[in-house]
C-alpha cells in the first residue's frame, strides 16, 4: 500500500482556479438579472396627462444612465406623482441589466438618492448589495446585506449574492465573513428545496433563483473542505454532485474529501501488526482509493475540452496517476478509457 503526499494540500489551488471558474460560469455578480418586482399597489389616483407623459419618456432614454437622468427629472418634477412606483420600479429592473459591475453602482447609488422611500429603496438594495459583491466591496456588501436580513431574513436575493461573494472571498484567504457566508448559504438552501417562492417574485426570477441550488450546494461544501469539516462537505458535495453531474469542480471536492480518508485508513493499516485486521484495513483502504481514482476520473471527463479547467484538469492529472498506476501493474493503460467514459456527452 503506498502512501504518497496526499492530494488535499492542493485543494488550496483548485479552489482557487476551480471555484472562480464556477463563480462560477458566470453565476457570481448575477444575481439581479431577474430583479423584476411586481408594481406596488398604486394609489387610487391616475397620473395627469403630463405625468404620464414624463413618467414614458423615461423608457425612451438610450441607455440606463439616460433613463436615470430622466426618471430623476421626474421625481424632481412630480415628486407625489402616482406614477412614481411605476417609475421607481422600471429604473430598478434597468439598473439591474446593466452588465459592467461599476456602472451598476454608480446608478445604483443615484437611484437611491432620488427614489428614498423605504418601498423604493427595497427595490434597490439587492442589486447594490450585489454590486458592492461584484466590486470587492464586501463589507458594504456584508454591512447593507446583514441590515437587509435583519428585516427580512428570507431574502432569497441577498442570501444567495452574500453566500456567493463570501465563498469567493474565503477562495482569496480572507475568512471574515466565513461564519455569515456558511449561515446564509444554507438558509438560501433551505428556502430553494422548500420552494418557498417570495410573494413578489415573478415564475422567471423564480426559476433563475433554483437554478443556482448546485452552485449553493457546492459553494457550502468547498466552505467546508476549506474549514477542514469533511464529515459536513461530503454530503454537500454529493448533492452538488446529483444536481449538476456535469460540472467537474464537485468530483474534484469530493475526490479530495475522500483521499483524505483514504490516507487516514493507510496510515492505520501501516501501523498495524500482520493478520486478519490488517488485511481488513488493506481492504477498506484499496475500496478508498478505487473511490478516489473514479471520481478523479469522473472530473477529468466532465473537464475535458473545456479550456476553462485547463489547470484543474493538469492537477487532478498530477493526483489521480499514482493511484492508477498502483492499482493496474505500474502502468496507466486503461486510464484515458475510464475518463473518456465520464466525458460529457456533444449535444446533438
Amino acid at each position: 500500500m503506498t502512501n504518497r503526499s496526499r492530494f488535499m494540500p492542493s485543494l488550496a489551488s483548485v479552489f482557487a482556479s476551480a471555484i472562480i471558474v464556477a463563480s462560477f460560469m458566470g453565476v457570481s455578480g448575477s444575481l439581479t438579472a431577474y430583479a423584476q418586482t411586481k408594481p406596488d399597489a398604486k394609489p387610487e389616483a391616475k397620473p395627469s396627462e403630463a405625468e404620464a407623459q414624463a413618467a414614458m419618456a423615461v423608457q425612451a432614454g438610450p441607455d440606463a444612465t439616460a433613463k436615470l437622468t430622466l426618471a430623476e427629472a421626474f421625481i424632481k418634477k412630480y415628486p407625489k406623482s402616482s406614477a412614481r412606483p411605476d417609475v421607481a420600479g422600471y429604473m430598478a429592473n434597468e439598473i439591474s441589466r446593466v452588465d459592467d459591475a461599476g456602472q451598476r453602482l454608480i446608478l445604483a447609488e443615484r437611484y437611491q438618492k432620488a427614489f428614498t422611500s423605504e418601498a423604493e429603496l427595497e427595490r434597490i438594495r439587492p442589486i447594490l448589495i450585489d454590486a458592492y459583491a461584484r466590486g470587492k466591496r464586501v463589507d458594504e456588501a456584508f454591512t447593507m446585506g446583514a441590515a437587509v436580513l435583519a428585516k427580512q431574513p428570507d431574502n432569497i436575493e441577498v442570501l444567495t449574492t452574500l453566500a456567493i461573494a463570501g465563498t469567493d472571498e474565503v477562495k482569496r484567504q480572507n475568512n471574515k465573513y466565513s461564519e455569515q457566508t456558511l449561515q446564509y448559504g444554507l438558509k438560501a438552501i433551505e428556502l430553494i428545496e422548500g420552494n418557498k417562492k417570495p410573494a413578489n417574485f415573478e415564475d422567471a426570477r423564480w426559476t433563475y433563483q433554483t437554478s443556482l441550488l448546485p452552485h449553493l450546494y457546492l459553494h457550502m461544501g468547498a466552505l467546508a473542505v476549506a474549514s477542514g469539516k469533511m464529515a459536513e462537505a461530503k454530503p454537500r458535495l454529493e448533492k452538488a454532485i446529483a444536481l449538476n453531474p456535469t460540472d467537474p469542480t464537485g468530483y474534484v471536492f469530493l475526490g479530495g474529501v475522500v483521499d483524505e480518508e483514504y490516507t487516514k485508513a493507510a496510515e492505520a493499516f501501516q501501523a498495524l501488526p500482520a493478520g486478519s485486521e490488517k488485511q481488513e484495513a488493506l481492504r477498506k483502504a484499496t475500496e478508498l482509493m478505487d473511490k478516489v481514482i473514479d471520481l478523479y476520473a469522473r472530473a477529468l471527463g466532465a473537464a475535458s475540452d473545456k479550456p476553462e479547467f485547463k489547470k484543474m484538469y493538469d492537477q487532478v492529472t498530477e493526483a489521480i496517476t499514482p493511484y492508477y498506476k498502483y492499482r493496474h501493474n505500474r502502468s496507466t493503460t486503461g486510464l484515458q478509457e475510464l475518463i473518456d467514459k465520464y466525458k460529457t456527452p456533444a449535444k446533438p
